[in-house]
């Protein structure tokens, strides 16, 4: 069957049509589907608190079917993995908190993990140690063998702390924004739960993390009775400076009486130069970072534009 050039043209027109339309009804949806996942995220702490709050006045009120775990399993988790390890239980639940992973069994998972990779990565070492047809020293397989395990040990706290240094980063940098738009509305009158909630709505499209982690925040600070607890615990799990300085000084604005509005404006101010300043920081070590790709890639081909057209003289002269 042939194709005529008036009906390509139509079906290409047509395409073209249907291509741009997806290519501006894509950001609404997805605009759409982060508003929906932080209010699922924001409903299911409220769910868990509301929970743990029956639980704790009613002993044998009726538990949720939910798959997930509930507030009151997710604290006897917490207390098992303290049980296992100590101190260290309770900071690798904050790391976990802190690089996004809400999962109560996660903390159990990130130390069985640096248990048995090493061992993993040992046995893989020593699989290809033995498949390997040249001969090696003992000294050269053991440093290999422990070289491999200490590797297999470091791995997961290596790749939490890099989710927790991009999480912090990008609250860093949207952090004073929110502020500002806190600041407009604590000036208007509004309470600061509300302002919270408000912002966290704001801030679903430019900064999804700290939309959530705001609502969280706004969660807690409605259904708990204790704000500072509610401030403490948003500062914990977003690690940052910025969130304990704010957590600070709204629990003093509370404990003293003084200005939250005052407060969040040195704060954005604050921030905003920190901001500014590390920005600055990356600009000032970005020449020495260019000197190896300079010496390695520009200068022999600057070499070359230069020093070619002398070459192809001198073998003329000499022919």
């Amino acid at each position: 069957m042939e194709i005529d050039g008036q009906t390509a043209i139509v079906f290409g027109s047509a395409l073209a049509a249907a291509l741009s339309f997806i290519a501006f009804a894509l950001p609404f949806l997805n605009r759409t589907e982060r508003k929906a996942r932080i209010k699922e995220v924001i409903e299911k702490r409220k769910r868990d608190l509301f929970q743990a709050a029956t639980q704790s006045i009613v002993p044998g009120a009726h538990k949720s079917d939910e798959k997930s775990l509930s507030a009151q399993e997710s604290l006897a988790m917490f207390y098992k993995v303290q049980e296992l390890a100590g101190e260290m239980g309770e900071k690798v639940r904050d790391q976990m908190l802190q690089a996004g992973n809400r999962d109560p069994r996660a903390p159990l998972k990130f130390i069985m993990a640096r248990a048995l990779l090493p061992f993993f990565f040992a046995g893989i070492s020593m699989m290809f140690i033995s498949a390997s047809e040249e001969e090696i020293s003992d000294s050269l397989t053991l440093l290999i063998i422990f070289g491999a395990a200490g590797f297999g040990f470091y791995l997961p706290q290596i790749l939490i702390k890099n989710q927790i240094i991009k999480r912090q980063e990008e609250i860093g940098l949207t952090f004073p924004d929110a502020l500002d738009m806190m600041l407009i509305c604590v000036q208007g009158g509004i309470g600061l739960e509300q302002t919270i909630d408000r912002v966290a709505e704001e801030m679903a499209e430019s900064s999804p993390l700290l939309a959530e982690e705001l609502g969280i925040l706004s969660a807690e600070m409605s259904m708990l009775n204790d704000r500072r607890a509610a401030l403490q615990d948003f500062a914990r799990r977003v690690g940052s400076g910025a969130a304990r300085n704010f957590a600070t000084a709204m629990v003093q604005a509370e404990q003293y009486g003084t200005s939250v509005s005052q407060a969040m404006r040195v704060m954005a101010e604050d921030l905003r130069d920190q901001r500014m300043q590390e920005a600055e920081r990356k600009a000032m070590a970005l020449p020495p970072k260019l000197t190896v790709p300079m010496i390695l890639f520009f200068l022999p081909s600057l070499f070359v534009v230069i020093l070619g057209p002398v070459g192809v003289q001198i073998a003329h002269m000499n022919l």
